[in-house]
């Protein structure tokens, strides 16, 4: 118990911070819907589909694959210097290709050619951190790691509402400012913020000997490949609806669906954060007698937080809605909300699945299942978008994390079985679906919504009473 009981206080440092900047930037989702035009808002959306793609492929699955020799290795220094050697050079190659070829791509991202230089920017600058931020994970300095992160999006913050709030209210001369392409300046924020994130974390560019090891370097980039493949399929599940609604049904419906999918993020959140803390601690701890056993508790907390969640934010979707969507012309999408939520669970699960692989070395798994995922997402998009319209996106992502997740558990048990204790699991996804949906037939009945949302904490208390006193008392 000691061991989870660690597990749980390493996952709630880097939920922080991870939920607190989330939290943050979620502040933005109110402003930049209340001055930006749905098909501006789509623009956005557009910007950062792109980023997320390039910065899968810059990272080459490198992160992960540091995290499985760096814990393991007696060279930690070479692992180290490898690592970061790598990222750093392929990122300065593609600047010096990308750059020189600005205009023609930007045409063919279909991007302004000032986006796409500010693209460019935060996604080398974002890359070159990469390895720095995963050695803060690795060595155990989760508050470290937090205050980084929380002051790269402080400045994001800041800024976003200085350029789309506070200038145009109190009138500021701002050097060149254009208020017709607000937008615009939601990127150089971003570039500013991770600018300062970089400066904070220059001490580790020179904190090891410099040495490349062409040895390391071929394990980590066997590892990691498959990783990215899998990666670049998890993009296209998580955005390729956001690319393809404006083709076939314009921006104005994009920006509206892509404005409701952020009240999803709550979901996103809790399992970026999970994912953040137990990465390194499967690694770490993947040697122990009882380590599977480990897994299977770690998965069955998992699976009741994420439930809860999925209750809670259907309960009171209409409030989230007024505070975080206030423009009414969004709404239209609002629908798909109950359904992100439930696709984002299922990935949570998958991820939490995932270490299997991960500790097996067999990532070309992970690849496998993703592109299984991201063949789904675009089948189902280009056949039933013309037919249901913008809620095909919404069932296409449930349909694609929901087969990864079986998928994903049936290999697992074959090659890394953990004694997963499925019957508890069903039971608080069954009672997470049957809530969900008695309360979406109430029709915002808070009061009748808040009793459902009691009794299914009262539910989880008395199951798990017992395991949480002994959790409390290490």
């Amino acid at each position: 118990m000691s061991t989870l009981r660690t597990f749980f206080k390493d996952t709630i440092i880097y939920g922080l911070a991870t939920v607190l900047p989330r939290l943050m930037n979620f502040i933005l989702v109110p402003l930049h819907t209340s001055t930006l035009e749905t098909s501006s808002y789509s623009d956005n959306t557009t910007f950062y589909v792109y980023a997320a793609f390039f910065n899968v492929l810059l990272t080459y699955g490198m992160e992960t694959a540091f995290f499985r020799f760096f814990s393991n290795s007696s060279e930690k220094g070479k692992v180290f210097s490898t690592a970061l050697i790598s990222l750093t050079a392929t990122t300065v190659l593609f600047f010096s290709i990308v750059f020189s070829f600005n205009e023609q791509l930007a045409a063919l991202v279909n991007l302004k050619l000032n986006y796409f230089n500010l693209l460019i920017g935060v996604l080398v600058l974002d890359t070159l951190v990469v390895v720095p931020f995963a050695y803060l994970r690795a060595i155990g300095r989760p508050i470290k790691f937090a205050v980084i992160k929380l002051s790269n999006i402080t400045i994001y913050v800041v800024l976003n509402f200085f350029f789309l709030w506070a200038i145009p209210k109190f009138g500021i001369q701002f050097f060149d400012y254009d208020s017709n392409d607000l937008v615009k300046y939601i990127f150089i924020a971003n570039l500013l913020a991770s600018i300062a994130t970089l400066i904070l974390l220059l001490p580790y560019f020179v904190k090891s000997k410099i040495q490349f090891d062409v040895t390391i370097f071929k394990q980590l980039f066997r590892y990691g490949w498959p990783i990215m493949v899998a990666g670049l399929a998890y993009v296209i599940n998580e955005n390729f609806d956001k690319w393809l609604l404006p083709e076939m049904l314009g921006k104005d419906i994009n920006g509206a669906y892509s404005g409701c999918y952020k009240i999803a993020v709550f979901m996103t959140i809790f399992i970026q954060g999970f994912r953040l803390g137990a990465e390194p601690f499967f690694f770490k701890h993947s040697k122990e007698t009882n380590a599977k056993n480990t897994y299977a508790l770690i998965m069955n907390y998992f699976v009741i937080f994420g439930s809860f969640m999925l209750i809670f934010i259907v309960a009171y979707l209409d409030i989230f809605k007024v505070f975080l969507v206030k423009d009414k012309s969004y709404w239209i999408a609002m629908d798909i909300v109950p359904i992100v939520l439930l696709a984002n669970l299922c990935l949570g699960i998958y991820f939490n699945l995932a270490i299997w692989y991960k500790l097996t070395d067999k990532t070309r798994y992970g690849m496998y299942l993703s592109v299984i995922g991201a063949l789904i997402t675009i089948a189902f998009n280009y056949i039933m978008i013309p037919k249901m319209g913008f809620m095909a996106s919404a069932w296409a992502t449930l349909a694609a994390y929901g087969v990864m997740m079986v998928l994903s558990y049936i290999l697992g048990q074959r090659f890394y079985p953990v004694p997963y204790q499925l019957k508890k699991i069903g039971t608080f996804l069954a009672l997470a679906l049957i809530i969900s949906l008695l309360v979406l037939y109430t029709n915002s009945n808070y009061y009748l919504n808040t009793v459902f949302v009691l009794v299914f904490l009262g539910i989880v208390f008395f199951s798990e009473k017992k395991q949480i006193k002994q959790l409390l008392k290490q």
